[in-house]
């Protein structure tokens, strides 16, 4: 009777920081410009949140102004235009997490389907041309069109919407429209790229053996193509979450005014506002409402994930 081998277990040698350091040193100063780049840009700064809890003094510096607890976050809390920011934030960031998200999918998808490879790489760049275009470019040219005498004033008026400067309309939900319609717009083909490139890894054996079946061209594209792009789709809308908690602050920076800032005032604006109003700044304010836009924005990232990863599906980490 064969004796049973057993399975000898070599634990590896540790290698200390000295000794890897000599042997991989190369590696460490790739890494080193990366390191300090984070470091400098997105860690330092951090010591700033200390604005979020004292009565800050440009004069006094961040280590000599009167420190106030949590009162910024009171005051932040019980104003009124907070929470009219906070509402807008909300309906904004949710019209671009649902609409704003499927809109590049079915640009995807509908390009998956066209056969002419000319006309689609064509189709393609002329998407992604308005991603490159500067944000004071397109709401200069939204101010335009929609202007009194603008081409799709002039376009609306022909049936029978009144002529008006649409911009400055505080009814709801216009400007919601006109921003949610200018990012996809803006946005629409370069948002489809992940896609793109992750309908094209799908396997053609599985649309070959399913148009022999029968399946028509709708068919696998509901059956095949997209539960394969569905670990992207979901990762996608994880980052999206926390990200669409901006809410566009720099085209809605430019785009709105006094009459709109009903409907059009969000975290961020209200968070700008408050930071660089004339003769009326307020630091410490305007650092908590970004301090709390950021615990948001993160808890929302962590949740999404979360539900994502309990639901089966792909998760982001």
């Amino acid at each position: 009777m064969a004796a049973k081998a057993k399975a000898v277990k070599v634990a590896a040698p540790k290698l200390s920081w000295k000794r890897d350091f000599q042997r991989n040193w190369p590696v460490y100063v790739l890494f080193l410009p990366a390191f300090l780049y984070t470091l400098v840009l997105n860690y330092t700064p951090l010591v700033g949140l200390l604005m979020a809890f004292e009565n800050y003094s440009p004069a006094r510096g961040l280590f000599g102004s009167q420190w106030v607890g949590f009162q910024n976050f009171i005051d932040l809390f019980t104003g009124e235009e907070f929470f009219r920011a906070l509402k807008n934030t909300v309906i904004i960031s949710t019209l671009k997490c649902t609409i704003g998200f499927i809109m590049p999918i079915g640009f995807a998808l509908v390009l998956s389907l066209v056969r002419n490879k000319k006309f689609k790489r064509i189709t393609q760049t002329f998407s992604y041309m308005p991603n490159f275009i500067a944000a004071v470019v397109v709401v200069a040219l939204v101010q335009n069109f929609l202007s009194d005498h603008g081409a799709i004033t002039m376009l609306l008026a022909k049936f029978g919407l009144p002529v008006q400067n649409w911009l400055a309309n505080p009814d709801v939900p216009v400007f919601w429209v006109i921003y949610l319609v200018m990012g996809i717009w803006q946005g629409l083909g370069w948002g489809s790229i992940m896609y793109v490139s992750a309908i094209a890894t799908v396997s053609g054996d599985l649309h070959e053996a399913a148009a022999i079946d029968g399946a028509t061209r709708m068919q696998r594209l509901f059956k095949i193509t997209l539960p394969c792009i569905r670990p992207m789709i979901v990762m996608m809308f994880v980052i999206g979450v926390g990200v669409n908690f901006i809410a566009g602050f720099d085209t809605i920076l430019l785009m709105y005014m006094p009459s709109t800032y009903e409907v059009a005032d969000t975290l961020y604006t209200y968070t700008y506002r408050m930071a660089f109003a004339a003769g009326a700044s307020n630091y410490g304010l305007s650092t908590a409402s970004g301090l709390f836009q950021s615990i948001v924005a993160t808890t929302l990232l962590v949740g999404s994930n979360a539900i994502s990863r309990k639901m089966g599906e792909s998760s982001l980490f």
